[in-house]
């Protein structure tokens, strides 16, 4: 039996706890919940009469497109800069941003504003991407350039008689601070309406101020360029409404919630006009202070409250925003589910002029006062609990004592040099800790036969360098007795070949260890590895006429990062290494695919296969499948490419392949791809 059913038939002594208990709870919940909507639902109605009241006499809106203002949490400098709005550098808060298209095309321009309010001024944040800023030119006052126009009409008087509109343009020669022009005959300038516009590379930034307009107001502006206005903006003829938020209510209201209650009043078409919620006055405690049986008390709690959330009705989501509120049809169950995850109870209720007042009530209070309901259960489960606890502590020690029974095997085996000592006898039993002796028994058996191939590399060494040593020493004592000038000449010629045989075996240990060092000092760079692996492939074909070493894939657009050097010089070790086996005439093809989330870069050579399971590492070091076929050559390209393979991410391997009816090897190397915008390699 594995050691998890164990555990789990261990821990299903708890279920011995009272089943009666938890649906106690339940039901106390179930019904705390319909008292608590009751009260809600009666709350709701005298908040209703109270804000409508309020808002009575003032005039609704039905339309969707408006300009919202939200209330400024921080004072607002209207520098261009945007860092003291709130939620202008968190991505959670994208919906502070307004728009005329909510999705725009990638790549497209696209308008985006923001509104804010201090009670004194009123504050825009207009933001275009995708478009260059274009300056106006004094010089040049026909070439196209960006100009703001903002129009205000103020509400109908009392009387009735309706106030002219306001119009001002705002354009600058230079990014920086800027001023308001009225749209009159004498381009008069408005120094109350100022502000600061700022080029952004892909895009501009503009931030203006001006005075708070009167409530009721609609406001509107549009970009344009030159004579030709474009299609950006809320559009000013006419302009749209201002909705604000109306702090007065937001008071009132605030003294008629309880504790972990929130109300929001909205307009026919969804925008916020009030939005405030009880504060929480329930001292924070710090964990240092809570007694372990107030921790235990508050572990319990949190893990009731999901348990009872897990048998709660479905809450349906809040359609709710910075600055809309999309009630609809609250769900038969009055549960609503915020953006926060938190579950929240939810009334409606109409007022003046087709206004909605939603009123919710935090379900954590109830949650709370379901929890504390359990406390004599677990009153009456404490000697059960202390007697699992004992059970549970028992098995632990058993599992503590074979855990330290595998330690003393392992570190038996092998002694402070390292070798190994003895084998790791197989485990008797069938769970997790006798599958990881097992797998300690093979490491150790690799290990040994690791530490029998280190042994045999310096047989392997000596053989190689015993030839050219020979040669070396016999050439130059015949040379100490030869008469004639040709004989010194052949002995020195026969002496310079063997000692070039051994720099090439020298150069050949100490390659792989110039390219490991080489690593630190690489930077990596962003290249095209299509383009690379193709240029590279037309190279040997033009330097070995005596096969067919062709490429397949992509020409170019496959972005990767690390070393077009090194990648080239894992390609030459592939390819030479394929040549050594390639008959005369036969096919060398070199291959890239791009895959899912990594390239595959293969080469294929006609010729003999690998041999069987032999038990090496064709990549490791000084491992050669050769016979005889290159003197001096120790195995260490293989060992390169799987070094270089290593330093971009990736890792390669070889298997036997069969192209049509021909057989062969294939090495592949996979590297992961990179994620780079579109057009860098262009």
């Amino acid at each position: 039996m594995s050691l998890k059913r164990q555990l789990f038939l261990a821990s299903l002594l708890m279920l011995l706890i009272p089943w009666a208990g938890l649906k106690f709870v339940l039901e106390l919940d179930t019904a705390l919940r319909q008292q608590a909507l009751q009260q809600l639902q009666e709350r709701g109605q005298r908040v209703a009469e109270l804000a409508g009241d309020t808002l009575l006499g003032q005039p609704a809106i039905h339309t969707t497109g408006a300009l919202y203002v939200s209330q400024a949490s921080t004072p607002i400098k209207p520098d261009g800069y945007a860092d003291d709005w709130a939620g202008y550098d968190d991505g959670d808060h994208q919906q502070n941003w307004q728009s005329a298209d909510p999705l725009p095309a990638p790549g497209q321009p696209h308008l985006r504003w923001q509104a804010a309010s201090d009670d004194r001024h009123l504050f825009l944040l207009v933001q275009m991407q995708n478009q260059a800023m274009k300056l106006f030119r004094q010089n040049n006052p026909d070439q196209p350039y960006d100009r703001f126009e903002l129009a205000l009409q103020p509400p109908v008087t009392d009387v009735g008689q309706p106030v002219a509109a306001q119009r001002w343009i705002v354009r600058t020669s230079a990014p920086g601070e800027v001023h308001a022009n009225r749209e009159d005959r004498q381009q008069t300038t408005d120094f109350r309406v100022h502000g600061a516009w700022r080029d952004s590379g892909s895009g501009w930034q503009l931030e203006l101020q001006l005075p708070l307009p009167p409530r009721g107001s609609f406001l509107g502006f549009q970009v344009a360029q030159g004579d030709e206005a474009t299609d950006h903006g809320t559009g000013i003829s006419p302009p749209p409404p201002l909705v604000q938020r109306h702090a007065a209510l937001e008071r009132a209201l605030a003294g008629q919630l309880s504790e972990g209650q929130q109300v929001t009043v909205t307009e026919p078409a969804g925008w916020i006009i009030a939005h405030t919620r009880h504060p929480d006055t329930r001292p924070g405690t710090d964990f240092d202070d809570l007694s372990p049986f107030q921790v235990i008390e508050q572990i319990t709690l949190n893990a009731l409250r999901a348990l009872i959330r897990l048998y709660q009705p479905e809450p349906s989501p809040l359609e709710q925003t910075d600055h809309t509120l999309f009630t609809g049809t609250l769900p038969d169950n009055h549960l609503v589910q915020h953006r926060d995850g938190s579950v929240w109870l939810a009334t409606e209720h109409r007022l003046f002029g087709d206004r909605s007042l939603v009123l919710q009530q935090s379900l954590d209070q109830l949650l709370t006062l379901s929890g504390s309901a359990l406390g004599s259960v677990l009153a009456r489960s404490l000697l059960i609990i202390l007697a699992l606890t004992l059970v549970l502590l028992g098995y632990a020690s058993f599992l503590s004592w074979r855990i330290a029974r595998l330690q003393r095997l392992v570190s038996a085996s092998v002694d402070d040099d390292g070798r190994i000592l003895s084998q790791i006898p197989p485990a008797r039993s069938r769970d997790e800790l006798g599958q990881l002796q097992q797998h300690f028994g093979q490491m150790v058996e690799r290990l040994h036969s690791y530490n029998r191939y280190l042994e045999s590399f310096s047989r392997r060494l000596s053989h190689e360098l015993k030839t050219p040593v020979a040669v070396v020493r016999s050439s130059l004592e015949n040379l100490a007795h030869s008469g004639s000038e040709q004989e010194r000449q052949q002995y020195l010629e026969r002496a310079s070949g063997a000692t070039e045989r051994l720099r090439r075996i020298l150069n050949s240990m100490s390659e792989a260890a110039r390219l490991e060092q080489s690593f630190d000092q690489t930077d990596k760079e962003l290249f095209d590895l299509a383009s690379v692996a193709r240029e590279a492939t037309a190279a040997y074909q033009q330097l070995d006429p005596e096969h067919r070493i062709d490429y397949q894939g992509p020409i170019a657009n496959c972005p990767a990062l690390g070393s077009p050097e090194m990648l080239v010089q894992m390609l030459d070790k592939l390819v030479d290494n394929a040549r050594d086996f390639t008959p005369p005439g036969g096919l060398i093809e070199v291959e890239l695919q791009a895959k899912a989330d990594h390239y595959q870069l293969s080469v294929f050579n006609e010729g003999s296969q690998l041999p069987g399971n032999t038990g090496v590492d064709i990549f490791g070091a000084f491992v050669s499948q050769r016979e005889g076929q290159s003197e001096g050559h120790l195995g260490q390209g293989l060992l390169i490419v799987r070094l270089i393979a290593d330093y971009h991410g990736g890792y390669v391997d070889a298997e036997n392949k069969r192209e049509g009816r021909i057989d062969g090897v294939c090495f592949r190397v996979i590297i992961p791809m990179t994620d780079v915008e579109p057009g860098t390699l262009s």
